[in-house]
């Protein structure tokens, strides 16, 4: 089966598909001064973006994995979460605390998704 390789560069791809499964990691990269939700929405633009390059959408999420710095920041991400998926699609989860590359970002989403045909 064929590997697709969405904007490959040294050190990642921006996605990648393999049998129909599309994986991509997304940290927000327009403005890591903001607040949880800040970050939040744009990681949910960038990954609609990324959704799209492979003919997806937000209701074809299978999982995630959630990485946040700060569980006070918990609940106010999970509003923004809950927003962003249509009703009745929310992926399984995982959340776990954790420490960035960057101190600035508060949130890194790893997901995990059905690719269009």
């Amino acid at each position: 089966m064929t590997i697709k390789r969405v904007n490959p560069c040294a050190r990642w791809s921006d996605v990648t598909v393999y049998n129909g499964i599309a994986h991509f990691v997304e940290v927000a990269d327009s403005d890591s001064s903001a607040d949880i939700r800040g970050q939040a929405q744009q990681i949910f633009s960038q990954a609609e973006e990324m959704l799209a390059s492979v003919g997806s959408n937000s209701s074809r999420v299978l999982s995630c994995t959630i990485y946040i710095t700060d569980f006070s920041n918990f609940d106010a991400f999970n509003e923004e979460w809950e927003a962003w998926f249509p009703k009745g699609c929310a992926p399984s989860r995982a959340c776990v605390k954790a420490e960035l590359a960057n101190p600035e970002l508060l949130v890194e989403i790893a997901f995990v998704a059905a690719a269009g045909e």
